[in-house]
């Protein structure tokens, strides 16, 4: 290639990355690394914290590091030195409940002005014991001296707060930001302050026990005297706010502790028990289970889980409503609180701002500053097309789950209204299809789960232009159409119910003329706004099997294609496949793997009968996890192919965790097991149930249905799958 021509094709892929970047801003994914989720997380309620693995946050450009309330870093710079040098790491972890992250720690050689050794390495053990409160964090920090005489040493915890918004820490650049306020100086604490453009005031406050020897406004020392095998202990206290909590420090650290862990006793209560024969799965399962629980947060209209961290530390839609189907015969709680705040939620006029329409239900909801101001669109935002049919087709399975008739008849003007939107607004041009497109520049270009700028394009590679209709999105509405039929039919509504079953085998025999390909064997990926179809072989497909829109005859040949090497890479089913034009493995929608994407998958492959080929998609995600931090399955990784004795690759910004993926393991079991219902009669069903290859035995334990409390094991035996009920 000529010198000239490479420098031109640069020049244009750089302006691509910038659009790509861009978009990153707003909602996509981030451009800072994640270090493969090697990061530790903890979560309380609305707060949030990112430590490395020695417990510190280190405010470097782009770091995620630090805690966060409210989509806002209130403390972005917290580490602690031992005579001015940083401890090495032993270990660090997260208990398995996600309560308290534990850092263990020694000094490295320690050198006086003359470089002569003061103290050798390995010789002052440093525990940090960390938890968060609502709206900050407690700290214990033991020091304990191994050595075989008495210690006097400096050590210093260093600290600052940059107030930054959550979308800055992503990558966006503000042209304009508020001020400072000089810190406010006590013995034993100190506040920081900023007045944000939106003229609100945030003040992190610090507090220290013991007092230390010096504080400053970005810095407390401390002196200690530790005799051989003796210990030491400073406490401290961080709030995003101007008061620290009720209870004074040392006891507020021990009191929280013991709440926190009572409260995680019964969060999980009242959920379903899993034990299964193979002890790695079981802690990945745990770790699931407890990430799951630690994304939901308590809200006036019950328990809703966050959809991850960092990024998405807050109300989304569509990942509320899959996390919570995920979960639905583990645990239905969630789907209600999820319902009930998304009808409060539902948008009641039209905002060309906010994507909003009349029935429409929420995408995302940021409480920072930039949304305040709206330098991003996200201070309540309706731009997701697939939210509202979602949210139809969870009110219609948590129905059938639980048989709670009351709770779904007190939902109907919500439902009523998210029907007429998809027939008055979301149906743009009267073809039959839900299509999307944004009502202002500044809200998402893609608006379906693929929401990348570059995630909707034809089979030459070039993008889709106009209002875009989605096969997943047809498959929700499908779906959405079948459970109104049938809560329409339990509310005593029966005209309605058969014109919402007319109107959804109308969408199915108009979906499959205009969707299915025969070249391809699968679904295209979408029709553009001249009604062209995008002749893309991706995962979407999958989604149609989902909900069962999809007739019969068609579904071998699309399970056949999604599990084709092209497209399975031995750990999961890539978003598209190795044979697109836009095929790239470590890109966030263009061939990577999403542990939820295969879970609904999976779920269709089982409605249509092919449990076996959901047991792979398990055993392949399975087998990942074991090479990931923790066993959790991180939001997305890279879709290279499985190759012998090789990791999956990370993907560097993927959010960990994410809940909806760790709900993924929770979904996969149930479609393996054909685990299905009947509240009416009490029972729990198993529909030609299948193990994956690394179980043997499954006991799954309280299981609620109708008003017991059921206890099934599923096994193999003599080459046969069996199960039993109690």
């Amino acid at each position: 290639m000529p010198p000239a021509k490479a420098a031109i094709s640069l020049l244009a892929s750089e302006s691509l990355y910038a659009a790509s970047a861009k978009d990153a801003e707003l909602h996509g994914s981030a451009t800072t690394a994640l270090q493969g989720g090697q990061l530790r997380t903890l979560k309380k309620d609305d707060t949030f914290a990112i430590f490395n693995h020695s417990g510190d946050a280190i405010a470097a450009p782009g770091s995620p590091e630090g805690l966060y309330d409210h989509d806002t870093r209130y403390l972005s710079r917290f580490t602690l030195a031992i005579e001015s040098a940083r401890p090495k790491l032993l270990s660090s972890t997260i208990s398995d409940d996600n309560a308290t992250l534990t850092c263990d720690l020694t000094n490295p050689d320690l050198f006086d002005p003359n470089d002569r050794l003061l103290l050798s390495q390995g010789l002052l053990h440093f525990r940090r014991a960390r938890l968060l409160t609502r709206s900050g964090l407690l700290e214990r920090l033991a020091v304990t001296n191994f050595s075989d005489r008495s210690l006097h040493f400096r050590i210093e915890i260093a600290f600052g707060a940059d107030y930054a918004d959550l979308f800055e820490v992503r990558g966006a650049k503000r042209a304009h930001r508020g001020h400072d306020h000089a810190p406010k100086l006590a013995a034993d604490r100190v506040t920081l302050g900023y007045t944000g453009l939106d003229r609100k005031t945030r003040q992190t406050t610090l507090g220290f026990y013991p007092a230390p020897r010096r504080l400053t406004g970005n810095a407390a020392t401390f002196e200690l005297d530790l005799a051989s095998h003796a210990t030491g202990v400073v406490f401290i206290e961080i709030a995003c706010g101007p008061e620290l909590g009720k209870h004074p420090l040392p006891d507020a650290f021990f009191f929280a502790l013991r709440d926190g862990k009572r409260a995680s006793r019964r969060m999980v209560a009242h959920a379903a028990a899993i034990e299964t024969s193979n002890d790695v799965f079981n802690e990945a399962l745990h770790r699931s289970i407890s990430d799951l629980y630690m994304l939901v947060t308590n809200l006036s209209s019950g328990p809703y889980p966050y959809a991850g961290i960092p990024w998405f530390s807050t109300v989304f839609g569509r990942d509320a409503l899959i996390t919570a189907w995920q979960m639905l015969w583990f645990d239905p709680s969630i789907a209600r609180g999820v319902l009930r705040h998304l009808a409060d939620n539902q948008a009641t006029k039209e905002d060309a701002a906010a994507d909003a329409e009349p029935g429409k239900i929420l995408h995302e909801a940021r409480g920072g500053e930039m949304a305040a101001l709206g330098e991003v669109p996200f201070r309540c935002y309706y731009g997701s097309i697939d939210s509202t049919p979602l949210f139809l087709l969870l009110a219609g399975a948590y129905l059938q789950r639980t048989a709670d008739l009351d709770f779904v008849r007190s939902l109907q003007p919500h439902l009523d209204a998210a029907c007429a939107w998809i027939d008055d607004y979301g149906d743009r041009d009267g073809d039959g299809f839900v299509e999307y497109g944004r009502r202002s520049d500044d809200g998402l270009a893609n608006q379906g789960w693929k929401d990348s700028h570059d995630s909707i394009f034809h089979a030459d590679g070039t993008m889709a232009r106009g209002t875009i209709a989605l096969a997943e999105v047809q498959a929700y509405v499908y779906g959405a159409r079948r459970a109104m039929a049938d809560i329409y039919d339990q509310l005593g509504a029966p005209e309605r119910a058969v014109e919402q079953a007319a109107k959804g085998d109308e969408l199915q025999k108009r979906f499959d003329a205009k969707f299915f390909d025969r070249e391809l064997g699968t679904y295209v990926l979408a029709l553009d706004g001249d009604k062209k179809p995008c002749r893309v072989r991706s995962s979407n497909a999958g989604h149609v099997l989902f909900t069962g829109l999809a007739y019969r005859e068609r579904a071998a040949s699309v399970v056949r294609t999604l599990m084709n090497r092209t497209s399975f890479s031995g750990w999961g089913i890539r978003t598209i496949a190795t044979t697109e034009a836009r095929y790239n493995p470590m890109s966030y929608h263009n061939g990577s793997v999403w542990p939820h994407d295969n879970a609904l998958i999976a779920a269709g492959f089982a409605r249509y009968g092919f449990r076996n080929e959901a047991a792979r998609v398990f055993e392949g995600l399975f087998q990942a996890s074991t090479y990931f931090d923790l066993y959790r399955l991180p939001e997305l990784f890279c879709g290279f192919a499985r190759q012998r004795e090789r990791s999956p690759t990370f993907y560097p910004v993927a959010c960990v965790p994410q809940a909806w993926a760790a709900a993924a393991p929770l979904s996969l079991l149930q479609s393996c097991l054909g685990l299905a219902f009947d509240p009416a009669d009490a029972q729990v069903l198993f529909d030609k149930p299948v193990l994956p290859s690394f179980v043997d035995h499954v006991t799954l334990g309280r299981l609620s249905v109708g008003s017991r409390s059921v206890e099934a094991t599923i096994g193999r035996r003599e080459g046969r799958i069996v199960s039993s009920t109690s």
